[in-house]
């Protein structure tokens, strides 16, 4: 496996691991984490709303978009300046979901 460590699920090799923040793990079981197939990211969600009855409906709109106050990072680069949900995925990337923070006065 050279130098790339991998988490295993029933003896198998995890292709994507996805973070999930604190405001969305009501809706996974209190997963912090959770290990998906690759594709895109749009499979990804797919995946998880399978997994995760309700999760779907938090990340996108009616329309199939990501929420405005949702973004997702792949390896640390930002999904909305790649292909959006048709960011490719693979084995060993890593997929963080995180709310967008307002502020100010």
């Amino acid at each position: 496996m050279g130098d790339r460590s991998f988490s295993c699920i029933k003896g198998g090799i995890v292709a994507v691991e996805v973070r999930i923040p604190t405001v969305f793990r009501k809706f996974t079981n209190n997963d912090a984490t959770a290990s998906v197939d690759g594709g895109t990211i749009g499979e990804l969600i797919d995946q998880l709303g399978d997994r995760y009855p309700g999760f779907k409906e938090q990340v996108l709109t009616e329309g199939g978009e990501l929420h405005r106050y949702v973004n997702v990072y792949v390896n640390d680069e930002d999904a909305r300046y790649l292909d959006k949900l048709d960011t490719k995925v693979s084995e060993g990337d890593v997929v963080s979901l995180l709310p967008s923070v307002a502020g100010g006065r």
